[in-house]
């Protein structure tokens, strides 16, 4: 399990310190990223993607739920209409499976274009020219990294943390 720990940097000096610290203390640069409020960054500091910055896979998750539900009702209707009882089993799963993937593209179409719920609470500070930078490190590592962190650079503001996080990717 991760740890998704946010702190806010005030300029990218102190974002590339901070970089090459975490890197010094073997977290691998894939877990580390910043975000601005769409002003380009220093060069070689890596950038949060587009899964970081909206609710894509919230809202995918979401619509793949709603999805299943809108194709059992599919199955339901299909059954009834043309009286199929001998493929109930395969209508039942192809009709699931096609609303589940259908809920789900168009979901995450739509939280594509929606600002991640997480990171609203930043944006004043990001407007003011700030830097967020995110990292997800091991659990068992936080108390360290955070002590470490906070000694060598105390202009950094720690905002939070997020305890959820798959070890993968």
């Amino acid at each position: 399990m991760r740890h998704r720990l946010y702190y806010l940097q005030p300029d990218s000096i102190n974002a590339r310190r901070t970089l090459d610290d975490l890197l010094l203390a073997r977290i691998e640069e894939r877990h580390i990223r910043f975000m601005t409020d769409g002003r380009p960054l220093a060069e070689g500091l890596p950038e949060a993607s587009l899964f970081h910055k909206t609710d894509a896979l919230r809202a995918a998750s979401l619509g793949m739920l709603c999805g299943v539900g809108l194709g059992l009702g599919l199955a339901l209707l299909l059954l009834n209409y043309f009286q199929l009882q001998d493929f109930s089993a395969p209508v039942f799963l192809v009709s699931t499976l096609i609303g589940m993937f259908f809920g789900g593209w168009a979901a995450s179409l739509i939280g594509v274009a929606v600002p991640g719920a997480t990171l609203r609470k930043f944006q004043p500070e990001l407007a003011k020219g700030k830097i967020l930078l995110i990292v997800d490190v091991p659990a068992r590592r936080v108390q360290e990294l955070e002590q470490m962190l906070q000694q060598r650079h105390p202009e950094m503001q720690f905002c939070g943390e997020d305890a959820h996080r798959p070890v993968f990717p």
